[in-house]
């Protein structure tokens, strides 16, 4: 049986929802954390697919394997390969699923800083920005212009050449412009700040201009304190100078769910599972739809 204070952020949801004229989400990693796909911790996942990386090397986790320090390049493609084989092969989590069912019908837009294509996979490119990059395209490591490249196709294949853990040299992927290095485009040193992430960030400053006299619902799922610039903080910022914005945050880490005092009378703070949210929302939903038909 739910909790009376469960069941009241429940309905306060469905009641912002319902009243909003225009709904932001903010999607971070804990939104797939809770999908199943946590890039932080050794878990099935990331031993059903890293496995020989994780025994050879000590890596304990999808991030850690990221940011490891190859040896050689042929080492690291090979781990890269895995590790966008990995974003292309997991099938769509049910929390984006639920959040896809519960939207429906609303006028809304996601921001995420997810790179795993979780969010793309299930709602329309036009209503997604992306802004760290994404994990299934390449850029050249120089930056030396300005264009990116679809690379799951090719990631297969090198993964299927994969000898422990190697690719062979001539499978390394070089830059098709100056002959140099390529590097997975996701925030890094590197990461090109070009036409495909200026266009992110354009599509979504139009839609919160477009509604930022309405009513609008500032729901946050998942985001941590790791880069707080990119969705908390903003969303704090308008939702306190916005006269009709409210915001939520939903995390099942306290330290992470926060509600500043300024925002006491305009937020909830929700330390619950993401998953379960989502899916009571949607089923909450479904009868109050069934109710409207009868």
């Amino acid at each position: 049986m739910l909790s009376k204070q469960y069941q009241d952020n429940i309905d306060t949801i469905l009641q912002k929802i319902e009243e909003a004229d225009a709904i932001v989400v903010g999607g971070a990693a804990g939104m797939s954390a809770a999908a199943g796909y946590n890039w932080y911790r050794d878990d099935a996942n990331f031993r059903k697919y890293f496995n020989v990386f994780a025994e050879k090397y000590g890596i304990d986790s999808i991030f850690g394997g990221f940011y490891y320090r190859f040896r050689t390049e042929e080492e690291r493609w090979a781990y890269l390969a895995t590790l966008i084989n990995f974003v292309a092969d997991v099938p769509i989590g049910q929390p984006y699923k639920d959040l896809y069912q519960v939207l429906r019908g609303k006028n809304y837009y996601i921001l995420t800083t997810n790179q795993d294509t979780q969010f793309s996979q299930v709602f329309p490119e036009e209503k997604v920005s992306a802004i760290q990059g994404n994990w299934t395209y390449l850029q050249c490591g120089r930056a030396c212009h300005d264009e990116i490249y679809p690379y799951a196709e090719q990631a297969k294949e090198l993964c299927a050449h994969i000898e422990g853990t190697r690719i062979p040299s001539s499978m390394v992927p070089k830059c098709p412009v100056c002959g140099g290095h390529m590097e997975l485009w996701v925030r890094s040193f590197v990461f090109l700040e070009g036409t495909k992430y200026r266009d992110e960030h354009k599509k979504y400053n139009e839609f919160l201009m477009e509604n930022k006299n309405k009513k609008v619902l500032f729901l946050e799922l998942g985001v941590g304190l790791m880069t707080p610039m990119f969705i908390k903080e903003p969303f704090w910022n308008m939702t306190y100078s916005w006269s009709d914005a409210y915001y939520i945050t939903i995390n099942p880490d306290p330290k992470h769910a926060l509600l500043p005092e300024e925002l006491k009378d305009k937020g909830l703070a929700i330390h619950e599972d993401i998953a379960q949210v989502m899916r009571d929302v949607q089923a909450e939903q479904k009868k109050d739809r069934k109710q409207d038909v009868i």
